[in-house]
């Protein structure tokens, strides 16, 4: 009897460490580095609710804002390599290696690299009574008024900053960069006047856009957008360099098993080939990438390069956070 109840146990004891072992078997937390509201963080909840449809799991979005972002990266790159902590962040991360001087983590080291899914295009925006009425009118206002003419900035690295020092490398001279605390109170000063111009997300500007509200000048992506089809691209505009993709990359911490990171990359282009999550996404001007970006590989590649890409603007621009 002691024999078999002892096998009984073993039997019984075992079930729990099996069920553990099917991926995923509880909650997974998605971690956005930023605050609720913005663009960010409706492309997580969206990717959050097509994880639970492709994995059978609930997924909670947590939002860490801070630090341009590096505070829920973080706590990412801390959290547990089993699968059930992922994040996701936007092109904000092949930045922070230049912007901060004492960057707690590597991110091409501290991550494993689930796929690069999704991509929104910036516009640069003016109050609808601001004088240049056209882009050559305002590159011409910009040269004429050198650091008068003023930009602003949704905070240090944030993606208005990043273009905002894009816009300043193309024109071959120094603005005056105005940073805010977050993109509401920014748009508010370029709308009553306080400050030129903004490069923002369309996301939350096309209603105001279409309105009249605010004046677009020009359009980062390679194609006009269907939404706004009467503001040109950078490259209509003869500035090609101006060409800023804001791009959302998945993460898991470094170590998570390559079954788990499978298991996610799978269901990752499961929900990038839904029509419908496509359709959701154009809402707020953002749009699927090809699926030959989703992959891991495609990620590592994206992002190495993007740093390559930002360090030396960042650098020259002179802004370096602690």
């Amino acid at each position: 009897m002691r024999r078999i109840a002892a096998l009984l146990f073993a039997v019984f004891a075992a079930f729990p460490a099996a069920a553990e072992d099917v991926y995923p078997g509880h909650p997974i937390t998605l971690i956005t580095p930023y605050p609720p509201g913005g663009a960010t963080d409706f492309l997580a909840r969206t990717l959050a609710e097509g994880m639970r449809t492709e994995l059978g799991q609930t997924v909670i979005v947590q939002n860490v804002g801070g630090a341009g972002g590096t505070v829920g990266s973080l706590q990412a790159a801390r959290a547990k390599p089993d699968g059930y902590t992922l994040l996701l962040h936007h092109i904000g991360m092949s930045t922070i290696p230049a912007l901060y001087k004492k960057l707690a983590f590597d991110p091409l080291a501290a991550y494993e690299f689930i796929g690069v899914f999704a991509e929104a295009p910036m516009m640069i925006l003016a109050r609808r009574d601001f004088a240049p009425r056209n882009f050559a009118e305002l590159v011409a206002y910009a040269r004429a008024n050198g650091e008068k003419f003023t930009v602003a900035s949704a905070g240090m690295g944030s993606v208005t900053h990043l273009c905002a020092m894009l816009f300043q490398e193309a024109l071959g001279m120094p603005l005056t960069v105005v940073q805010y605390k977050g993109g509401g109170p920014a748009v508010i000063d370029v709308r009553s006047g306080q400050v030129d111009i903004i490069c923002d997300l369309p996301t939350t500007n096309s209603g105001a856009i279409r309105s009249g509200d605010l004046k677009a000048y020009v359009l980062t992506a390679p194609q006009r957008m269907a939404t706004l089809p009467d503001v040109p691209t950078a490259a209509e505009v003869g500035m090609p360099s101006l060409a800023i993709g804001v791009w959302f990359g998945l993460y898991a911490p470094r170590g998570t098993p390559k079954p788990v990171i499978d298991t996610l990359n799978k269901a990752l282009r499961e929900i990038m080939a839904d029509k419908a999550v496509g359709a959701q996404l154009e809402k707020i001007e953002t749009y699927l990438l090809p699926l030959d970006q989703a992959t891991p590989e495609a990620h590592r590649r994206k992002l190495a390069s993007q740093i390559e890409l930002w360090r030396p603007i960042i650098e020259k621009a002179g802004i370096q956070a602690e």
